[in-house]
């Protein structure tokens, strides 16, 4: 057990930042497997803009890592143009 008052606020916000992380992740793991199921082009081209903000937002206040959004979003591309 934490022996400061500094230490046990410090257990509170990383517990507090470790929930919402989870949920903002997630949410993106949701997004884009709703995203990977699309067959049809259009409605996958409709989803993109979307997705690649939510990865940006992500990746800038360092929830993920700027390169693994970088890779989902290639591979996001990736996918809308192996769509035919």
């Amino acid at each position: 057990m934490a022996n400061h008052k500094s230490a046990l606020k410090r257990i509170r916000q990383n517990e507090k930042r470790r929930l919402h992380n989870r949920y903002y992740a997630k949410t993106m793991r949701t997004a884009l497997r709703k995203f990977r199921a699309t067959t049809d082009k259009a409605e996958a081209q409709a989803q993109f803009p979307t997705l690649q903000k939510m990865l940006d937002k992500l990746a800038k206040r360092n929830i993920i890592h700027w390169k693994k959004a970088a890779n989902l979003k290639s591979g996001a591309a990736q996918y809308i143009n192996k769509l035919a």
